[in-house]
């Protein structure tokens, strides 16, 4: 096979299979990301046969087996620019990464970073469900909801990467457009859910194909009539605080930061800054910030799949007051005493999902902070 053929066969293959991540990289074979968020090889695929011959691009038709090569340095090369088509392979070239998306006709879409290590060429793809997810799907609270039907705020989903940010974004984006008649722009790199406007107006941008960067679109978007902005990652401090005065400024913004928790997360914003912007910043955030939400994907242990556990941080009069005063260490005790604000410390929400035997105990231990006193609680 030629290699789009062999990219297109491994895509469509882990997509049936549900697979969220695909790894290509020099001198391996092809290796996926499972349900359970391991790492294996994929050393056989069926593929149809409509992919071989490229006759028709019809799904559920005659399949056969095909054992995966390992993959050559021209064989990843001629992926890239499968991908990327040649002017965007020179590019890589000269950067050596690339972030981008690629799509297979009516079928899934993936994100896609290149990059090159000690073997040379590797790519990383994941998957960009057709379908998005609803708010009810993902398991978040009606009070998401609630947030997303006021035009003002700041509402922030952080953990690292493949923790399903985007897709929680992307589902309270969809609730708007199918339930309030708004203007909706999305900065993004690249753009990964495809929203049709429904009953709102959406833009979406994309970096470096339709602007020439996160502070520069955000800018622009306060001269073009948005109520909600959804930001794909607050990276800088400019694109910070821009969205910080966009929340103040009566818009609803929605963005993303690499954090490990609801409190690293105010203390991440804070400290990107100069020492003599910090109290301004930290007044701006205290008074636009309205949730955090911190999570991560874990194995459940009742069936061959993920879930998500949570920790979130909603602003309340003691929590801007914490933030102002710059005693972010005492959020995690706000943390643990007010559910009745909608409120979770994430070794909580663990202890929830252990009790309900959604998690194993080695689970609950392994993505705990206070390891030694979870542990003392489920043995009592």
């Amino acid at each position: 096979m030629v290699s789009k053929q062999l990219l297109n066969g491994i895509l469509d293959f882990a997509s049936k299979q549900s697979y969220p991540d695909i790894h290509l990289n020099t001198w391996f074979l092809p290796k996926i990301r499972d349900i359970n968020g391991n790492i294996e090889n994929l050393s056989s695929i069926n593929i149809s046969k409509s992919i071989i011959d490229e006759v028709s691009w019809e799904k559920n038709i005659v399949e056969e087996t095909i054992q995966m090569p390992i993959l050559t340095t021209e064989l990843i090369r001629e992926i890239i620019i499968a991908i990327v088509w040649v002017n965007g392979y020179e590019n890589f070239e000269l950067m050596m990464e690339l972030d981008t998306s690629y799509s297979i006709k009516q079928w899934d879409r993936y994100r896609v970073n290149c990059y090159m290590d000690t073997a040379w060429y590797s790519v990383a793809l994941r998957i960009i469900p057709s379908k998005i997810p609803t708010i009810e799907e993902l398991g978040l609270w009606d009070t998401v909801k609630e947030m997303c039907n006021k035009w003002k705020w700041l509402i922030i989903v952080t953990w690292p990467t493949g923790a399903w940010k985007s897709t929680n974004l992307a589902a309270m984006i969809d609730y708007i457009n199918k339930n309030h008649k708004k203007h909706i722009i999305t900065i993004e790199d690249p753009v990964e859910f495809a929203f049709t406007s429904d009953k709102c107006l959406i833009n979406q941008r994309e970096v470096w194909h339709h602007t020439k960067g996160f502070d520069i679109a955000m800018r622009s978007a306060l001269r073009e009539d948005p109520d909600i902005i959804m930001v794909w990652e607050m990276r800088d401090p400019e694109t910070i605080k821009t969205a910080i005065t966009l929340a103040e400024t009566w818009h609803l913004v929605l963005s993303t930061l690499h954090t490990n928790d609801s409190v690293q997360t105010i203390d991440r914003i804070v400290d990107v800054f100069p020492w003599s912007q910090q109290k301004q910043i930290r007044m701006q955030l205290a008074m636009s910030l309205t949730w955090v939400i911190s999570q991560r994907l874990i194995a459940r242990k009742d069936r061959d799949w993920r879930i998500a556990a949570r920790e979130i941080l909603t602003s309340t009069d003691a929590v801007r007051n914490l933030i102002i005063t710059w005693k972010t260490h005492q959020l995690y005790s706000v943390l643990e005493v007010w559910m009745k604000h909608w409120m979770i410390l994430m070794d909580k929400y663990l202890i929830l999902l252990y009790k309900k035997w959604v998690i194993s105990r080695e689970n609950l231990l392994a993505y705990a902070r206070d390891k030694d006193g979870i542990e003392m609680l489920i043995e009592n």
